[in-house]
């Protein structure tokens, strides 16, 4: 019987959530900082998602992004969008549908330069099984996701 309740909360959670929302540009768990506070540069030079310290920081896209050190603040600030996960921060795998999930830093994949966060590692496996079309379809729907304006200067 609670497995039934369940069903039928989810297919009225989804009923409510079909029309389209206004997303911030950037994911931010606390509706301040970026990425859980997480460097997105260190992906990159570290190969591993790495904590941001608060006086390592700057904001960009409406939200305070921190890294783990001084030169990968500066690194950010020079090309943002080199770094800066694809879909705001959102999670890529809900994105496909044009959905915009929280994600966990630990939750990541580096493909053609770009980074990629996902909701967990159980669904950054999912994703992984079609990286190409999931990548095209979360594409297309970010370009016609509605996105609160922001400032985009570091």
């Amino acid at each position: 019987m609670n497995k039934l309740y369940f069903l039928i909360g989810l297919i009225l959670l989804s009923v409510g959530c079909a029309g389209r929302q206004v997303s911030d540009p950037v994911f931010t768990a606390d509706g301040k900082i970026a990425i859980r506070g997480y460097d997105p540069v260190a992906y990159f030079t570290e190969s591993k998602p790495k904590e941001g310290d608060s006086k390592f920081s700057l904001n960009w896209k409406g939200a305070e992004w921190k890294f783990s050190s001084k030169k990968n603040m500066e690194i950010f600030s020079k090309n943002p969008e080199n770094y800066a996960p694809q879909y705001g921060g959102y999670c890529a795998y809900a994105m496909r549908d044009g959905e915009t999930y929280e994600i966990d830093p630990k939750a990541w994949k580096i493909v053609s330069g770009k980074l990629y966060l996902n909701y967990n590692e159980k669904v950054n496996g999912f994703w992984e099984r079609d990286i190409p079309g999931n990548i095209a379809k979360a594409d297309a729907q970010w370009k016609v996701l509605p996105k609160k304006e922001t400032n985009t200067r570091p």
